[in-house]
């Protein structure tokens, strides 16, 4: 992958960190309309968090603009300290008890179609945090039950299990956990997490629902080799799970682990073509792509394509129908 990529300039000294130069492909306008300041406003009005500002996702501007954001609940404090992440670390305050109905509230005003909820790890709370998630879902299928529900949750370290029964017992559509990284950057990149216990916890979220669709994610530039992110979609596809998201990693401040490379979107291209041969129901690869963006988009180009599946199955001669996985 190294060599098919153009380096980042260099820092001239490690005392004095500078922000390294975006290329071109990946530089954003700033936010400037109405929209985006009345989702902004709602956001404040109601008391919630959301992971487009605590995370500075370079895509807020065009999101925050078609009324679409990512809440991120149990606070905008997290128990971990990824070194890429741009979420404040710490001691987090006890759980808002309004926060399910202040989601809800918020999909309803938004007219949202399709919610993309994620959370701050909290590995204070005796479950993680995964009875918000419920609380949460259930407060959207009471308010508004036409709108189709995608989580975006920690690993729940040591209660995986309990966890993803009691959520999916409330019935999200899509369940996303983001592995993030390949296996050998996770002692310097997600210090706090496993690499097979996350794709553990997917592979039960399929086993528990077979029929919910899941969905998981890395970021490139971090130094991942070409073979290693093979290896990462190939153990993906062998937990079933559905949906791969590929996006650039960029460095919130200096104080993050650096930007090895800036990936072209060449590359990013090739990765999702061969992403699409492993099997994938879908593959979301290039620059500013993130978990959640285009997230309503992609669910239903998702959906379509489990569809089309199934009816290639259905045919003579094909044998009995089966999910797609």
């Amino acid at each position: 992958m190294n060599d098919l990529s153009t380096p980042p300039q260099a820092e001239p000294s490690a005392d004095q960190p500078i922000r390294q130069r975006k290329p071109d492909w990946i530089r954003v306008k700033a936010p400037t309309s109405k929209t985006y300041a009345a989702t902004r406003d709602l956001m404040r009005e109601l008391n919630l968090n959301t992971v487009c500002e605590e995370a500075a996702c370079p895509n807020i501007g065009e999101c925050w603009s078609k009324k679409h954001a990512t809440v991120m609940i149990l606070g905008d404090v997290c128990t971990r300290a990824c070194a890429f992440c741009n979420v404040k670390t710490g001691m987090p305050r006890a759980v808002d008890a309004a926060e399910p109905e202040h989601v809800a509230q918020a999909a309803a005003k938004l007219g949202l179609e399709h919610i993309v909820i994620t959370s701050v790890d909290r590995d204070d709370l005796p479950d993680g945090g995964a009875s918000q998630f419920v609380k949460v879902i259930e407060a959207l299928r009471r308010t508004t039950p036409g709108t189709t529900i995608e989580i975006l949750t920690p690993d729940f370290r040591n209660k995986m299990q309990a966890a993803v029964e009691a959520i999916m017992a409330a019935g999200p559509d899509v369940y996303n956990h983001n592995l993030e990284t390949v296996p050998r950057l996770y002692p310097t990149i997600r210090p706090g997490a496993r690499y097979y216990a996350s794709l553990r916890l997917l592979e039960e979220v399929k086993r528990h629902s077979p029929t919910v669709f899941t969905k998981s994610g890395i970021m490139l530039g971090l130094g991942e080799q070409r073979l290693e992110v093979h290896q990462v979609m190939d153990d993906m596809r062998c937990a079933g799970i559905d949906f791969l998201t590929m996006g650039q990693y960029l460095r919130p401040t200096p104080k993050h682990t650096e930007v090895i490379e800036f990936v072209t979107p060449a590359v990013f291209a090739s990765y999702g073509a061969i992403a699409r041969a492993k099997g994938f129901l879908q593959v979301a690869a290039s620059p500013l792509t993130r978990s959640s963006y285009h997230a309503g988009d992609d669910f239903r180009a998702m959906r379509e394509a489990r569809a089309a599946r199934l009816t290639v199955t259905r045919q003579p001669g094909a044998g009995s129908a089966k999910v797609a996985r």
